[in-house]
């Protein structure tokens, strides 16, 4: 099966977990089915990622930092380019793709979070997901998504009938021989001091709710004082956290993988505020690191934590602190969550990511 992979939106460090999902499914796509000849579609940044062997990569020439350009390209250029390159089906990874395209494609929308929460994407970007994400849907063969709450979503939302649409879980999204920094240096790095470290893995964006976090921080009294670190990309609502964080609260950016290495194995537990998720993919992590996880009940997370979290509604800043408090005081409970988040991690695996993108292709192709 030759497979067309529309990777025109991947811009390497700056794409967050779609760019996990994307550098780690095709590698499972491969080793899973042998027969399965990936051709990768990309522009001009991700030319040069290490892809596995044996993929072919087609460069178009265009820069996927501006959203204009590859939206020209997805619709202008990725059809022609498809068809010069014989594949039997186009497989979208980032939640658009070609309206006129001539062979079968399938659309993996990651969420529709834009519509839960409009002030998520504004002016032309907002206009431009409202347009492309339903044509994609209505375009594409099969619809895969990584939740059950982001089907229901496109269900609810974008009206893809649920015999159209597939559930592909996510696998972990760091390798297993990440060497992390050492804690000593992380602390200092950081200026963590001495105490516990609550960490939260997060794009500063609306819908993370990390105004909330920071102020049921600010609320905690458990000693001794805890220090709350954020990581994640940078966003234009970045300056606003920024004047609502007290001194407790440090803001690292987005860091490579050996400091977040080190930084989940440093922290006493993740804290994980989001108002809706496709995934979640940072309680995964923390749960095979056996870190305990205190986070939101909305949408998809309780699918990917199960039994193995302290649950908050997340709109509730005291319901927040309340959570966070009975986990940082009860060493007791913070092993059972240990050891609970360890079994459930073990659910999720990317050759069962690929699988079920598999079986999605060829019901798309049947």
């Amino acid at each position: 099966m030759r497979v067309g992979l529309n990777l025109l939106h991947l811009v390497p460090g700056e794409t967050g977990g779609s760019e996990i999902y994307a550098r780690r499914l095709i590698p499972a796509l491969m080793e899973l089915e042998r027969d399965v000849q990936p051709t990768l579609f990309v522009a001009h940044e991700a030319a040069d990622v290490d892809w596995p062997r044996g993929a072919e990569v087609v460069r178009l020439p265009i820069r996927a930092r501006s959203r204009v350009a590859r939206v020209v390209a997805e619709q202008m250029l990725l059809p022609a380019a498809a068809r010069r390159s014989n594949v039997d089906l186009l497989h979208n990874l980032f939640t658009t793709g070609p309206t006129l395209l001539g062979i079968p494609q399938v659309t993996t929308i990651l969420d529709v979070i834009y519509k839960r929460f409009p002030k998520t994407h504004a002016g032309w970007r907002a206009r431009g997901m409202n347009l492309l994400v339903p044509l994609a849907a209505k375009r594409s063969r099969r619809v895969l998504t990584l939740s059950r709450a982001a089907k229901e979503d496109i269900i609810r939302f974008l009206g893809v009938p649920a015999d159209r649409v597939d559930v592909t879980y996510l696998g972990p999204g760091m390798r297993d021989d990440v060497e992390p920094v050492p804690e000593d240096e992380l602390r200092q790095q950081l200026d963590l001091g001495t105490g516990p470290v609550v960490l939260t893995v997060s794009a500063k964006r609306p819908h993370k709710n990390l105004e909330r976090l920071i102020d049921a921080f600010g609320r905690l009294s458990t000693e001794p004082v805890p220090v709350l670190v954020i990581s994640g990309y940078s966003t234009p609502f970045e300056a606003e956290l920024r004047q609502r964080a007290g001194e407790r609260v440090r803001f690292a950016g987005w860091v490579d993988d050996a400091t977040l290495e080190g930084l989940y194995r440093t922290a006493v537990c993740l804290v994980f505020p989001s108002l809706a998720e496709g995934f979640g993919l940072p309680v995964l992590e923390a749960m095979r690191r056996a870190l305990p996880v205190v986070c939101s009940d909305a949408t998809s997370l309780p699918e990917v934590a199960g039994d193995a979290a302290i649950y908050f509604e997340p709109t509730d800043t005291s319901a927040i602190t309340a959570s966070l408090e009975r986990v940082l005081r009860d060493s007791q409970l913070r092993k059972q969550l240990s050891a609970a988040g360890q079994e459930q991690a073990k659910k999720f695996s990317w050759t069962e990511t690929a699988r079920a993108t598999l079986q999605s292709y060829e019901r798309a192709l049947a």
